[in-house]
């Protein structure tokens, strides 16, 4: 399991909120670097050279734009996390005690992307996809038009003029990068977990932030081209993944499917050691509290 404290049978309600507490504490923080990696993705005039420096990107933006712009979309994307990762840890962690080996209580490596990939799905259909596009119309469109007063706004007018099928643009996209990326991010953190319990490493938070990070690093290299497609395909406008993959390979040729490789590197290796160290913080302190607590420990 995902889980901290006794590592058995983690309640689903605990997974939950847990998750989602580690979600939306891993989205606020990481905000800038991801505003930078969207804006790097999205479209710009032919030949304009973007920025590889995440913090230069950054640093642009607040110069031209001020601070308010830096967090264009972060309500958004914290919400998304709040749902998304609440959601993929309380389905891992189920369909990791199914799976699991009875006496070690630990999975092999396949049946662990395989669960993080199931919980990956699950999110995007559930949270992710309407939440991403939402994120990203509102970066984008502070760039150019800047008709979206704000996440509500945006969400309303797109709902107006494209339907709900307007709010899920980039849906194949985004479920193959949330697929994947799940199934990669959270596969790698708990086969390094299962090979530290056999080695007797102790479970701390320098050792739960070093596994996160590793995963980001995992997660980041193996989903970046599904990653570029989500977001040309979320754009303000909008558009089909294939119209997105054929823009992306007009501008850039197929290096543009690995654009903001080195923005979203930085954080994802970031925001993968705070998503699972705050996850297995808030599973400790929330554990105490869950009235089936005691039982679960005992059984």
């Amino acid at each position: 399991m995902v889980s901290g404290g006794n590592d058995k049978n983690t309640p689903a309600v605990v997974s939950l909120a847990a998750g989602g507490i580690a979600g939306g504490v891993e989205g606020a923080v990481s905000y800038p670097l991801e505003f930078a990696k969207t804006r790097v993705q999205l479209r710009a005039k032919k030949g304009v050279p973007t920025p590889r420096n995440p913090f230069l990107v950054v640093t642009q933006v607040y110069q031209k734009e001020g601070i308010k712009a830096l967090y264009k979309g972060c309500g958004a994307l914290v919400v998304g996390s709040i749902a998304k990762d609440g959601v993929r840890f309380l389905f891992f962690d189920q369909i990791k005690e199914a799976y699991a080996d009875k006496e070690t209580g630990t999975l092999s490596p396949l049946r662990n992307l395989l669960a993080g990939m199931s919980a990956g799905v699950v999110a995007s259909i559930t949270a992710v996809t309407p939440t991403e596009r939402i994120k990203t119309a509102l970066i984008d469109d502070a760039r150019n038009e800047k008709r979206f007063r704000s996440g509500l706004h945006a969400t309303t007018t797109i709902w107006k003029e494209h339907g709900l099928l307007g709010l899920y643009r980039g849906f194949a996209g985004t479920t193959l990068k949330q697929a994947s990326a799940t199934a990669f991010r959270m596969g790698t953190y708990n086969i390094l977990k299962d090979f530290e319990k056999t080695r007797n490493i102790e479970q701390n938070t320098a050792v739960n932030f070093a596994n996160g990070s590793v995963a980001g690093v995992v997660t980041t290299l193996s989903t970046q081209p599904f990653d570029v497609i989500k977001t040309r395909s979320q754009s303000a406008t909008g558009t089909s993944t294939a119209e997105a993959i054929k823009s992306i390979l007009l501008d850039y040729g197929l290096k543009g499917m690995w654009k903001g490789t080195t923005m979203r590197l930085g954080r994802t290796v970031f925001s993968g050691g705070i998503l699972f160290t705050s996850y297995e913080a808030a599973v400790k302190i929330i554990m105490p509290l869950y009235p089936g607590a005691k039982q679960t420990e005992a059984g």
